[in-house]
C-alpha cells in the first residue's frame, strides 16, 4: 500500500467535473483506491463517495492505493487532485 497527501488546487474544489475525472481514472486501475479527508475514508472509484467529501480548494486529501500498479495509480490520480483547472 502507498499513500500520499495532496492539497486541492482547483479554485472550485473537487466538484462534479474533477470528481468524475478522478473516479474514471481510478476505475481504470486494478487496485483499491481510497480518499481520506479528516476522519472520513471513501472508495475513490465511487462518484458518490468522492462527492461526499465536499473537498474544497486548500483541503488536504490523503490518497491511499493498494494492489497491482499502485505506484502508477498514485502518481496519475495525484495529478488529477493537483490540477488547477478542470
Amino acid at each position: 500500500m502507498v499513500t500520499k497527501t495532496f492539497i486541492i488546487q482547483n479554485p472550485t474544489g473537487l466538484h462534479a467535473r474533477p470528481a468524475t475525472s478522478f473516479v474514471q481514472k481510478a476505475s481504470s486501475f486494478p487496485c483499491e483506491v481510497n480518499l481520506i479527508k479528516g476522519e472520513k475514508k471513501v472508495n475513490g472509484k465511487s462518484i458518490m463517495g468522492v462527492m461526499s467529501l465536499a473537498a474544497g480548494k486548500g483541503d488536504e486529501l490523503t490518497l491511499e492505493v493498494a494492489g497491482e500498479r499502485e505506484q502508477e495509480a498514485l502518481e496519475e490520480l495525484g495529478s488529477v487532485l493537483e490540477k488547477v483547472h478542470e
